[in-house]
């Protein structure tokens, strides 16, 4: 894909340009700010966001003092060429409050509370360092990678005959217990989801001959 020319890019009369944060990982907003041409030429270099601070009127290096750099994976210009989506891979907090984000002020919520796999793997994490008492989580850690692999086999097991038997509920209730089982296997064994989704992101680009000559050896 050609690189866009930064020349087409629409600044406003401020000389500035609303560029939006988002999570590579997560795919979470993590915050609105403003790039002027000097910061995005800092940003592009450094491959660090870089933004323009309209209240101290000086080029800011987010991490520079916090600690909490974000380090960019790309950054798109939206159809009008006046607004950037620059995705990251976050050192740390994206918020000066220490949020994750800096949107965390609900006005409107949904009555569906949305499910995040990320969710998941930080409430095990938490479940492995803490052992509360009468947790199942507790009990899978306290036995051991041994039984973790156990349970991973037999709900893929408990996945195959449902699929087999094309009964879609069972089967979608069967993979989500696999799914569980298999991120606290990940848990036990210190791997985050970031290597999970590096390792299929990875994969699409692999000439689909050669990975058919691969599976038949």
């Amino acid at each position: 894909m050609d690189m866009l020319d930064l020349n087409k890019l629409k600044f406003d009369e401020k000389g500035l340009i609303p560029a939006i944060v988002v999570d590579n990982d997560t795919g979470d907003v993590l915050t609105l700010a403003y790039m002027n041409r000097a910061s995005l030429e800092v940003s592009l270099e450094k491959r660090l966001t870089c933004f323009w601070s309209r209240s101290r009127q000086e080029l800011w290096l987010k991490g520079e003092t916090s600690g909490n750099y974000q380090h960019i994976v790309s950054i798109t210009a939206d159809c009008d060429y006046d607004a950037l989506e620059v995705r990251v891979k976050k050192d740390g907090p994206a918020c000066h409050l220490g949020k994750d984000s800096c949107f965390h002020n609900p006005i409107l919520e949904s009555e569906e509370v949305p499910f995040r796999l990320d969710d998941l793997y930080e409430l095990l994490v938490g479940r492995k360092e803490q052992l509360p008492e009468g947790s199942y989580t507790t009990y899978l850690f306290q036995k051991g990678l041994d039984k973790i692999l156990k349970k991973v086999g037999e709900e893929s097991t408990e996945v195959i005959i449902a699929g087999k038997a094309e009964d879609r509920a069972e089967t979608i209730y069967e993979i989500a217990d696999l799914t569980y089982h298999v991120l606290v296997l990940m848990v036990q064994m210190g791997i985050p989801l970031s290597d999970i989704r590096r390792e299929l992101a990875g994969r699409h680009v692999i000439d689909h001959k050669v990975k058919q000559e691969k599976m038949t050896k």
